[in-house]
């Protein structure tokens, strides 16, 4: 029986038109241009517009984008993974939304909630139902609005100057090729850490209802982050779990073509790309354009890569994402 491997066909993603630039931050806050570029390498990012772009939204556009690419109708889909911190309802998830839009009644939708690792972790799934005979045509979405729920003062700046918004997707299809594929997933969490990185409310296990006058006093619905202990964290998970990857299917960091990280800060991207010894030219960045987009940072980065010809057939390319929870993630694929 000849053996089933999945294939990324297909690549789309979706920011919105409102650019936000560093500048445009010192209205709210107290920082500067260099005070952000100098910590996390971003000179801009994107808002969505209220009225105009949803999540799901977003996220169908990047998909029809993706879907066109590929050459794929949207009857041909079997399954959509989506992964996202910020759905547009509490429940249910905001992949339900994105397939009432495309027209994709009845298949089955998977939500997937692993942070910045999520777009990676989705792809694992996709890539283990069409292993397993299940499916034969996956989408897999990442896309997040981030802007509405940062705290844009003084007292918020750490994070806030990091998020915006934006959503990737890919379309996974079967394959009998045993060259051309994704080769291997490498995922792993860590909850010991769990309060490093997270917002708090609105939670279910609260007394009494769940926003409350007392729990909006608390300032719990902004995102707490422990800065220091994220980065001492990502530089270490990030290196190991490409290192993984490689090891898994017999390569070295020489013959990586391409590192595709998740866009956390240039410093761990930096500091990753030094710890491996790879050129420049060998890790796709575009954080400076887009700030941190969580689980639609990979995709994102994917389709622009690859629209400049920076991905070719038979590159070797690693993906590769640390976030909340903690949690970190790689794939490693021959295009």
């Amino acid at each position: 029986m000849t053996p089933i491997y999945s294939r990324i066909t297909g690549l789309g993603f979706y920011v919105p038109e409102t650019v936000v630039t560093n500048d445009d931050l010192t209205q709210y806050m107290d920082t500067s241009d260099a005070w952000i570029q100098e910590r996390t390498g971003i000179k801009q990012r994107r808002y969505f517009t209220f009225g105009k772009d949803t999540n799901a939204s977003m996220a169908a556009a990047a998909s029809r984008q993706a879907m066109d690419r590929a050459g794929v109708a949207t009857s041909d889909v079997d399954l959509i993974v989506y992964a996202t911190i910020t759905p547009d309802y509490y429940f249910p998830g905001s992949a339900y939304l994105m397939q009432r839009e495309l027209g994709l009644d009845g298949i089955a939708v998977i939500d997937v909630r692993q942070q910045c690792s999520g777009f990676v972790y989705a792809l694992s799934i996709a890539d283990q139902f069409i292993r397993g005979g299940m499916y034969k045509t996956v989408l897999v979405v990442g896309s997040e609005i981030q802007s509405s729920l940062l705290n844009k003062s003084t007292a918020g700046r750490n994070v806030a100057v990091i998020f915006g918004d934006g959503a990737g997707a890919a379309v996974v299809q079967a394959t009998d090729d045993a060259e051309h594929r994704i080769l291997s997933t490498h995922l792993h969490a860590d909850g010991r850490y769990a309060e490093d990185l997270m917002v708090k409310d609105p939670g279910s296990s609260r007394d009494g209802r769940w926003i409350t006058e007392a729990t909006l006093a608390a300032g719990d619905y902004n995102v707490a982050m422990n800065g220091n202990a994220v980065y001492k964290h990502a530089v270490v998970r990030f290196t190991e779990v490409i290192n993984e990857a490689l090891d898994a299917n017999g390569y070295t960091a020489a013959d990586l073509d391409l590192l595709v990280p998740h866009q956390a800060n240039i410093r761990i991207s930096e500091y990753v790309r030094q710890q491996m010894g790879l050129p420049e030219e060998k890790v796709y960045n575009n954080i400076e354009r887009f700030g941190n987009t969580t689980a639609a940072s990979i995709p994102i980065a994917m389709t622009e890569a690859y629209d400049q010809g920076i991905i070719k057939s038979g590159d070797l390319i690693c993906l590769a994402a640390f976030g909340s929870g903690f949690t970190w993630a790689s794939a490693l694929i021959r295009w």
